[in-house]
């Protein structure tokens, strides 16, 4: 590995604890992201992070706050994170070929069929409560249907 690449991977490691410990999964590899997508039953929370300000702001603590005040809690959370785990990143994007690429985003997957996204356009620019309530909505949207 480089040298560039050592240090990307040090500067991603809180960003990636952030959510580990609020229970997501990291899904590092395409082959954990087919697994993951292949076997789930009922709703998972799937947040691909960024390094980006947006997603240090707003995504991960929006959906930190959502998981904490829903009723509707996703059976799975998992995350892959783009510009690090690439192939992951690149095969979750996969499995929500009807939606352009953004990083961050959030995808409320139910029974391996997206169900809800929130691009970054829907993130960069809104306030973090917005964004909370938004994903609150939209999982206890899923999990009544």
């Amino acid at each position: 590995m480089n040298a560039y690449d050592e240090y990307m991977k040090g500067i991603v490691v809180p960003m990636r604890q952030e959510l580990a410990g609020a229970g997501f999964t990291e899904l590092l590899t395409a082959e954990e992201v087919n697994d993951h997508m292949s076997s789930a039953k009922g709703t998972s929370l799937v947040v691909i992070n960024s390094i980006c300000g947006c997603a240090a702001g707003l995504a991960r603590p929006a959906v930190i706050e959502a998981l904490q005040t829903v009723e509707a809690k996703p059976e799975h959370l998992v995350t892959v994170f783009a510009g690090q785990d690439k192939e992951a990143t690149a095969q979750m994007r996969h499995y929500f070929e009807e939606v352009a690429p953004s990083s961050p985003s959030i995808a409320v997957v139910k029974d391996g069929e997206l169900a809800h996204f929130i691009p970054r356009e829907q993130i960069e620019g809104y306030p973090m409560e917005q964004i909370r309530d938004h994903l609150a909505q939209a999982l206890e949207q899923v999990a009544a249907q």
